[in-house]
């Protein structure tokens, strides 16, 4: 298994309504410093519908770039039920999930 498929199957474990951050998803996959890395990965995603790569936002709690545009993130988040304002995430810490 590459990178990117342990990435995108680590990612299939946060469930809906929830968010993790590019560096805690580097962190379970045994990257260190490796949220670049992530997020490279996540705007290369083939297969947005099925891996949730809009469920990964900075550590800050900005909700960070998307291939499909930022406006999109933030849709389909608050869809989700994830309380955005000012382009971040509110309440990050009951939001995050922890691997």
């Amino acid at each position: 298994m590459n990178l990117e498929q342990k990435i995108y199957k680590k990612l299939l474990q946060v469930p809906k309504g929830q968010i993790t951050t590019y560096g805690d998803l580097a962190k379970a996959v045994g990257l260190k410093n490796g949220q670049r890395v992530v997020g490279r990965i996540m705007n290369k995603n083939p297969y947005p519908v099925i891996i949730p790569c809009h469920r990964v936002v900075m550590s800050t709690g900005k909700i960070g770039g998307y291939a499909y545009g930022e406006h999109i993130k933030a849709k389909m988040l608050s869809d989700e039920g994830i309380k955005i304002k000012n382009g971040k995430i509110m309440n990050l810490e009951n939001t995050v999930y922890r691997f």
